[in-house]
């Protein structure tokens, strides 16, 4: 997946606001690139996990549908440890043909963004392409 400059800010403009709990959201894409970020609500407000309200994600889903887009990535923040899948991101992934997105603010000035394939409980890094003006 290609993403803008400008997609990939509000990620991260996203995640550091939401510190020290996590955040969450959704990216639509349209063959391979990021077309719109729809941040979403962590109701789990915690910096330990996320979790989307189930109908603000089928508001996201119908929408990202009715545009004819893909569900390109879901993102979530990892606030105090590195951009890797977590046991518990491994085991709730379930949408296997999305990229998932972890942003590491274990730095908070130097956050860390990493892309994963996440597939029966196994994650495999991909190689997005976060910068694309």
């Amino acid at each position: 997946m290609k993403i803008s400059r400008e997609l990939y800010d509000e990620v991260l403009v996203h995640a550091l606001s939401e510190a020290p709990n996590e955040c969450c959201g959704m990216i639509a894409s349209q063959d391979g690139v990021a077309v719109k970020v729809f941040p979403a609500i962590n109701v789990a407000a915690s910096p330990l996990r996320y979790e989307l309200n189930p109908r603000e994600q089928l508001k996201i889903e119908l929408e990202i549908d009715d545009q004819g887009w893909d569900l390109g990535a879901i993102y979530h923040s990892h606030t105090r440890s590195a951009p890797f899948p977590s046991e518990t991101d491994r085991n709730l992934a379930f949408h296997p043909d999305s990229i998932y997105l972890i942003v590491g603010l274990a730095q908070p000035d130097q956050p860390d963004v990493q892309a994963w394939w996440i597939r029966d409980r196994g994650a495999t890094p991909e190689s997005a392409e976060f910068v694309v003006d």
